[in-house]
């Protein structure tokens, strides 16, 4: 049995990959391969930190698992490209469906190829803009594919009412990949949608990894009424 990525009382202690499984590991390792080969083929990842998969695309992606998405969630992961950071979430939450949504018919069918080769049945991934997507989910995640006031925009399309989550858990909305200075993307977020809740974590808070520096998780949800 797998166990669940949990968050740590310290956080730069914290390792992506400790709480998961020996064969877990494997598919995480048969994805970097996958990624690779089909990056040959369609242009899936950025050639120059392709180089680099394992850290600044899947342990990167797997920063998401800091905190638990509750079992039985519905997750979408908006312009999924590669499959990231769906599929590295869905070998790490299996009891966790995910929805890798792009709207490039050749991106969505190589993650499809690569799901397919890697035996997991709880993603699927689906060709559709984002402003025309017409199933639900209770998370969206994503890493740097649109600003936060778009992202917030098709998640608040989509929201389903929340499973039930225990303290430990991410909080039901939003929970992003970004870098830089955020400043302007949170101000023009909360002027189309005052009220949101903006969360900043630092990844160099989560994790000791220096290709990580400047980059954090955003959580955007709805404001508690």
């Amino acid at each position: 049995m797998t166990s669940t990525p949990h968050a740590r009382s310290e956080p730069k202690a914290w390792d992506p990959l400790a709480a998961l499984s020996s064969d877990r590991i494997a598919l995480l390792k048969e994805y970097d391969v996958l990624l690779g080969q089909f990056n040959q083929r369609v242009n899936l990842i950025s050639r120059e930190t392709g180089k680099d998969r394992w850290t600044r695309h899947i342990l990167h992606s797997l920063c998401l698992a800091w905190k638990p998405f509750p079992p039985g969630a519905r997750v979408v992961d908006w312009g999924t490209g590669g499959g990231l950071p769906a599929i590295p979430l869905a070998i790490a939450f299996p009891d966790v469906r995910f929805l890798a949504v792009d709207a490039v018919g050749r991106k969505v069918m190589a993650v499809r190829a690569v799901i397919r080769r890697l035996e997991l049945d709880n993603i699927e991934a689906l060709q559709s803009r984002a402003e025309e997507f017409d199933e639900t989910a209770q998370y969206s995640v994503s890493r740097a594919t649109a600003p936060l006031s778009n992202l917030w925009d098709w998640h608040v399309r989509v929201a389903d009412p929340i499973v039930d989550t225990s303290a430990d858990c991410w909080a039901p909305g939003l929970v992003c990949l970004k870098g830089g200075d955020l400043t302007a993307e949170i101000g023009a977020l909360q002027n189309r949608h005052p009220g949101v809740q903006v969360h900043c974590i630092p990844l160099a808070d989560v994790v000791s990894i220096p290709e990580f520096v400047g980059k954090a998780i955003v959580t955007v949800t709805a404001s508690a009424e």
